[in-house]
C-alpha cells in the first residue's frame, strides 16, 4: 500500500503532498524534510529505492523516487508494493502531468494544485493504485474539463443577466412610458 506521495523541489520545498495515513501537520513537514535529506544526497547513478526514514516507518517502508529536472517525486510504500511497479506509476503520473500541462514544470504544481491532485486521484485513491493506463486517465481528465466548462457557463448566467438589464436602458424606458391622463383634484368629491 502507498502510505504517502511527496513532490518537492531541489531545495526541499514541498510542492505537493498526499498522505494516506494520518500525521499531524508538523510531523508531515518533518517527514518531507527527512525524506528530502535522504533522497537528495544520493547520486544520480544509484538505485531509486531506499529504506523509509525513521519518521515514516523505517525499514518496514520503502522510498521509491524519480528526479526530473527540479522536482523529486517520492512514493513511500510498504513491503507489499513492487518497486518497479511504483517506478512505472511515477512515470505514468509525470507523463500524464506533462500531457495535461504541456511540458509540466514546478509552477504548474504550485498554481494548479487542484488539477494535479485530481490527476493523482485518478491514479491512486486511499493508498491503492486505481489506474495505470494513461489513455484512460486522460479521458477522465477531459470529461472533468468539459464538466468544469459547463459549470462555468451556468455560473456566468447571473452576470449575463445583469449585463442584459444594463443594456435595456431602463431609465429611458421609464421616461418613455405613456400614462393616461388622471382626473384633476377639483372634480373629485370627498
Amino acid at each position: 500500500m502507498i502510505r504517502a506521495i511527496l513532490v518537492f523541489n531541489n531545495h526541499g520545498k514541498a510542492r505537493m503532498t498526499k498522505f494516506y495515513e494520518y500525521y499531524p501537520e508538523d510531523m508531515q513537514h518533518q517527514i518531507v524534510r527527512e525524506t528530502f535529506h535522504l533522497v537528495s544526497k544520493r547520486e544520480d547513478n544509484v538505485c531509486n529505492f531506499l529504506e523509509g526514514g525513521t519518521l515514516i516507518g523505517g525499514s518496514d517502508y520503502k522510498l521509491i523516487y524519480r528526479h526530473y529536472a527540479t522536482l523529486y517525486f517520492v512514493f513511500c510504500v510498504d513491503s507489499s508494493e513492487s518497486e518497479l511497479g511504483i517506478l512505472d506509476l511515477i512515470q505514468v503520473f509525470v507523463e500524464t502531468l506533462d500531457k495535461c500541462f504541456e511540458n509540466v514544470c514546478e509552477l504548474d504544481l504550485i498554481f494548479h494544485v487542484d488539477k494535479v491532485l485530481y490527476i493523482l486521484q485518478e491514479l491512486v485513491m486511499g493508498g491503492m493504485v486505481l489506474e495505470t493506463n494513461m489513455t484512460e486517465i486522460l479521458t477522465r481528465i477531459e470529461e472533468q474539463n468539459k464538466m468544469e466548462k459547463q459549470e462555468a457557463g451556468i455560473a456566468a448566467a447571473p452576470a449575463r443577466a445583469v449585463s442584459a438589464v444594463k443594456e435595456m436602458n431602463i431609465p429611458q424606458k421609464i421616461k418613455d412610458i405613456k400614462l393616461p391622463d388622471l382626473p384633476s383634484i377639483g372634480n373629485l368629491k370627498f
